[in-house]
């Protein structure tokens, strides 16, 4: 019976949607940890799965592999946003909370998927209503005042 944990080298370029040819580039140069064992018995792991996808969100966001190499070391220093050049394009969303307030996300830079934007989106949207919110419109409030002005 087979580890689910471990990968043939084919195995794990469908996970990571990579070539063949990539994938071995990338152990040849240092990339990505070696497999464990040789030739056809090599087996890749969780790390390794990792690693490549680390280096494809990275070399989509314009990282040279020289960097990914020291990232992928330790070296933590922020990635640099690409530069935008002429006839690029993206696609932004809008959330417009209220008049005079709207929030520009970029998904793709912000490497979020549509459901995090949608609970981005929710969650802005409840912070708004919480702080516009009257001190004795919130429903949780303790004190409430009856239409005649007693407390309750």
């Amino acid at each position: 019976m087979s580890n689910p944990d471990q990968h043939t080298l084919n195995e794990l370029c469908v996970l990571a949607d990579l070539p063949v040819r990539t994938m071995r580039y990338y152990v040849q140069h240092g990339l990505i940890d070696r497999p464990a064992g040789e030739t056809r018995a090599a087996r890749y792991g969780a790390r390794q799965l990792e690693q490549v996808l680390l280096i494809k969100k990275w070399t989509a966001a314009g990282v040279s592999l020289d960097r990914i190499r020291e990232l992928l070391q330790g070296d933590e220093a922020p990635i640099p946003a690409r530069a935008k050049k002429a006839g690029t394009v993206e696609v932004h969303s809008h959330l417009y909370v209220a008049d005079g307030l709207e929030i520009v996300i970029e998904p793709g830079r912000a490497q979020l998927s549509p459901e995090q934007v949608r609970e981005f989106t929710r969650g802005v949207m409840a912070l708004y209503a919480s702080v516009t919110a009257a001190p004795g419109d919130a429903p949780d409030s303790k004190n409430v005042v009856t239409q005649k002005g007693e407390s309750k």
